[in-house]
């Protein structure tokens, strides 16, 4: 079978060789990508780094490849919400596996490592302010994954039938999607952390519950989500991004996992703003487990 030539417009190269939105070229990615929302955070994540091989920002995209204890690794920062994802995911995937030159797929997979550091609201009192939590399954409100073709198996149906009876969803909304992580990412990097299901919300006030002065369609949403049980699985806390991120890697042939620090007490109302502490640890210890 001939091979699809990838047109410009779907897939968009700079006339540096480098793609369309990370401005990063093929040879300047690992791997073993950390990924982070913050473009601040990956100098953090690269003071730990022994050696800098490149660095390169552009946007909210933010790019340092180098060695961690010999070990080549690229940070990456994807900036805030599940659509970001669907790009950083993309151009990841394209810069390993597609041929810039022909533009067509290459005839060896290339499947990378993706981890993504964050922060999040715990919803759950065993799930405090300065916990560390891995997203062991995710469910995405955003609805972006449903624009593919989702193979069988990738989704879990029961969990998302079950959680829309619970809750009474709006048919108003994207339908909620049900993902899992890397199991074997989870138990490398999150083996003594809080494990539970994760929300991914497309914004952070109102598609979180959030109420400040525009009212929520639902204002008891929370509270059904917090009592949500699947056989003993409890949805542990509210982020944005690790539905797509372990979508998309399934999609693409890649492992992905998701752990966050919890900065936001949904139960207690109470916040941490002076969270970088908290964040470099966790970044310390994923490195260490990478």
């Amino acid at each position: 079978m001939e091979k699809r030539i990838i047109p410009p417009s779907e897939l968009i190269i700079n006339s540096d060789g480098s793609v369309f939105h990370l401005h990063v070229k093929p040879e300047q990615i690992a791997d073993t990508v950390l990924l982070v929302g913050d473009p601040a955070r990956v100098t953090m994540v690269a003071r730990h780094f022994d050696t800098i091989e490149c660095e390169v920002q552009s946007r909210e995209f933010h790019t340092i490849t180098g060695t961690y204890r010999g070990k080549r690794i690229s940070c990456v920062s994807h900036g805030i919400g599940p659509d970001n994802i669907d790009i950083v995911t993309t151009e990841l995937d394209a810069l390993v596996n597609i041929d810039f030159s022909t533009r067509t797929v290459k005839d060896t997979h290339t499947s990378l490592t993706l981890v993504r550091v964050g922060t999040s609201g715990g919803l759950q009192e065993f799930c405090p302010v300065g916990s560390y939590v891995v997203s062991r399954r995710s469910i995405g409100f955003d609805g972006i994954l449903n624009y593919y073709d989702i193979p069988d198996g990738v989704l879990n149906l029961d969990i998302e039938q079950a959680f829309c009876a619970h809750t009474g969803w709006n048919p108003r909304l994207a339908a909620p999607y049900v993902v899992n992580a890397d199991p074997g990412l989870v138990g490398r990097i999150g083996h003594d952390m809080i494990k539970g299901i994760t929300i991914s919300a497309p914004g952070f006030y109102g598609p979180q519950g959030r109420y400040v002065r525009a009212l929520p369609a639902d204002p008891r949403l929370n509270e059904k989500i917090m009592s949500f049980d699947w056989h003993g699985e409890r949805i542990t806390n509210y982020e944005m991004e690790s539905s797509m991120l372990a979508g998309m890697a399934h999609l693409l042939g890649h492992r992905a996992m998701t752990v966050c620090a919890i900065i936001a007490g949904r139960v207690s109302h109470s916040m941490n703003t002076n969270y970088k502490g908290s964040v470099e640890e966790l970044i310390e210890t994923v490195l260490e487990r990478l």
